[in-house]
């Protein structure tokens, strides 16, 4: 065939199988048969084999799985994922229904949502083209799963309108494609799937993509993760548009105008949920107006607009065998449940947190006890009570150790505690989960470097401190059990990469007590590098507002230890960057710019520059962008189809400028 009439047909093929593609995994409304697509699809594979240039990003060609990946590369999220607040019954539901209305008003209206248990994924559009997928990692940085996602029929390769859009999803495997996997994984002798959620995250982290194809996954999005670019000023109407450029959206949402009609919603979904070709674990409750959810904000974790009501969770009795030990990174002894194994929410569990001796003494738990299990928010196996109607009188009573089980150290109970602490700063335990800490996705993000490795490593005497890890050598890693040439050569190229990574990882994964990973980024953007942080007083980390009196005396004690200063010195021989590199907090005083101290709000669509763009220049010239207009803002930016934002300004007298005065001002 000549190129030219090639070119014609792999266009036609291409809008042929867009659209029953569509119609099939969208509409579900076939219109040819799989024996009819497949041939087509075919054709096309076979044009584009013999016209390589032909190939396009968007071709259908793209779903049946591209070359094997050597890794994930990580991808920074331009609005951070943020995990929801839960609700666990009407009165959580109707509590967050209250703070909602003490904030905005009582004229509020919500959408429910279907809680699908899957992978949060997120997925960016360049002028309509699929342009990458991402993980929802640690909310702030993923994995770039690009690839996998292209092989989910539901995702659209190019969108109906030529947008720049972000929008989130969840991907998920339906119970019939479950059932057919973990199928085939019997007949092959191998280890069945716990449940579809770990079988589709499972699927989407296959480094070759053609396995994740086979698995039938499918995804419903649910968000547009900035509305502001489109003029749109509720949820159900992002909801609706997202349906209309070619997304596939849960048809079974409910807009609601009360939190009675949300909880009626909630209370049939209770019984309707086995029904589904899917599963969900809860409801999520969004506030659906736009200007709503601006005013509400958000906190340091999730949207004050949004909940997420968990179903409670299936509770089956079992037997308890013995309590085991674990000593925790800062010392804490936490006891912990050995079961017989048994099924609770689609997973066989076999261990159960008893958190604390008091509890254990709370419910009377006694060696060999019946016992109820439940999965707190479907996730964490805890006991719930004891059935002391089953008892045989050969239960036995369970007494806290007075030592260490792991360095024979004697106990503690420090004031105001009750958790037991082993305050050997050498206890093995503790070494080794410190080490787990340090390498862990929120810390130092090291692939490959998971519990199991740090064990080995740990057990073989080849690292004492977080500073070994980066004296690795390849020929150390080959000692070790299922470690071949190319993990190994992997392990060493992810421990040098992090060694770039920004201070407020490293500052977290040291472990300093009380400092986590919010604080580590504000101790981090306010002081710059670890040296100037060592060298503070209390009085000094005081002044700053998110740092209190128990976590300012953590710092300078863990500071003041002559090992922590030895560890800072052997990280930086081994080239461990110790700076902060994000963006600066930028001091009002410190910039001459109209923007400085002011309090600015955008509105409508702007031509020259995206809106976070725009927020982010007005930032560094020491504005503050919030989201809704009040008496205390002092500036509105309107773009085009700006709506109530600019006539809410208008009637406060608020200062009202065009997009053409913003970028002046910033280009100054």
């Amino acid at each position: 065939m000549e190129r030219e009439k090639a070119e014609k047909r792999v266009r036609e093929l291409h809008d042929m199988l867009n659209r029953y593609n569509y119609e099939y995994h969208v509409l579900d409304k076939p219109s040819v048969t799989d024996a009819e697509y497949d041939s087509l699809l075919h054709e096309l594979l076979t044009l584009e084999k013999d016209f390589p240039e032909l190939q396009t990003p968007d071709s259908p060609s793209q779903r049946v799985g591209g070359n094997i990946l050597e890794m994930f590369n990580k991808v920074e999220h331009r609005t951070p994922m943020l995990s929801l607040g839960n609700a666990f019954n009407e009165d959580d539901l109707r509590d967050f229904d209250r703070r909602v209305r003490q904030a905005v008003g009582e004229d509020v209206k919500y959408v429910c949502e279907l809680k699908i248990d899957g992978l949060a994924v997120s997925l960016r559009y360049e002028d309509g083209l699929f342009a990458q997928g991402a993980t929802r990692g640690d909310g702030t940085t993923g994995e770039d799963i690009t690839m996998n996602l292209k092989t989910i029929r539901s995702i659209p390769l190019r969108l109906k309108d030529p947008v720049s859009i972000e929008v989130r999803g969840e991907a998920f495997m339906p119970k019939r494609s479950f059932e057919k996997l973990n199928e085939a994984k019997l007949e092959r002798e191998e280890e069945p799937f716990a449940n579809p959620r770990n079988a589709a995250a499972g699927s989407l982290r296959q480094l070759d993509p053609k396995i994740a194809a086979q698995r039938n996954l499918d995804v419903y999005i649910y968000s547009l993760a900035d509305a502001g670019e489109t003029g749109i000023e509720s949820h159900s109407e992002a909801l609706n548009y997202l349906e209309e450029i070619g997304f596939k959206t849960n048809k079974e949402r409910k807009k609601c105008a009360s939190i009675d009609e949300v909880i009626e919603y909630v209370t049939a979904w209770h019984t309707k949920r086995p029904d589904l070709s899917y599963d969900i674990d809860g409801i999520v409750i969004k506030v659906d107006e736009t200007e709503q959810q601006e005013q509400l904000g958000f906190t340091a974790k999730s949207p004050r607009w949004a909940v997420a009501y968990k179903f409670p969770a299936e509770e089956v009795a079992t037997k308890l065998l013995d309590i085991e030990l674990n000593i925790g990174r800062t010392g804490v002894v936490t006891p912990t449940a050995i079961l017989e194994p048994v099924r609770v929410a689609g997973t066989t569990v076999g261990r159960a947190s008893l958190h604390n001796e008091d509890l254990i003494r709370e419910k009377d738990i006694k060696l060999g006890d019946y016992v109820i299990v439940k999965k707190a928010g479907d996730i964490i196996p805890e006991v719930v009570n004891v059935l002391v109607e089953k008892r045989t009188g050969e239960e036995k009573d369970f007494h806290m150790p007075t030592h260490c089980p792991e360095c024979e150290s004697e106990l503690v109970r420090i004031e105001g505690e009750v958790a037991l602490r082993c305050i050997n700063p050498k206890c093995p335990a503790q070494i080794r989960e410190g080490l787990i800490h340090f390498v862990s996705r929120n810390a130092m993000n090291i692939d490959g470097l998971g519990e199991k490795v740090i064990a080995q490593l740990f057990r073989e005497n080849l690292i004492e401190d977080v500073a070994d890890i980066y004296k690795l050598t390849k020929e150390q890693l080959l000692g070790l059990e299922r470690m071949g040439e190319k993990s190994a050569d992997n392990l060493i190229s992810a421990i040098e990469k992090t060694k770039e990574n920004s201070m407020e990882r490293l500052l977290f994964g040291l472990g300093i007590r009380l400092v986590g990973a919010k604080a580590a980024k504000t101790l981090s953007q306010e002081f710059g590098d670890m040296d100037r942080l060592a060298s503070l007083t209390k009085e000094e980390l005081t002044a700053i507002h998110e740092i209190g009196d128990k976590m300012a005396d953590s710092i300078v004690a863990y500071f003041e230890q002559p090992e922590a200063m030895e560890l800072m010195q052997e990280l930086k021989n081994a080239g461990v960057n110790m700076e902060y590199k994000g963006p600066k907090k930028v001091r009002a005083e410190d910039v001459d710019s109209y923007f400085a101290g002011k309090t600015i709000v955008l509105t409508g669509k702007l031509e020259e520059m995206s809106r976070n763009d725009a927020k982010a220049a007005i930032e560094q010239l020491g504005g503050k962008v919030t989201g809704s207009v009040s008496k205390n803002t002092h500036l509105v930016i309107a773009g085009e189809d700006a709506g109530s934002k600019l006539a809410k300004a208008n009637e406060l007298g608020i200062e009202v400028w065009n997009e053409a005065q913003m970028l002046e001002e910033i280009q100054s």
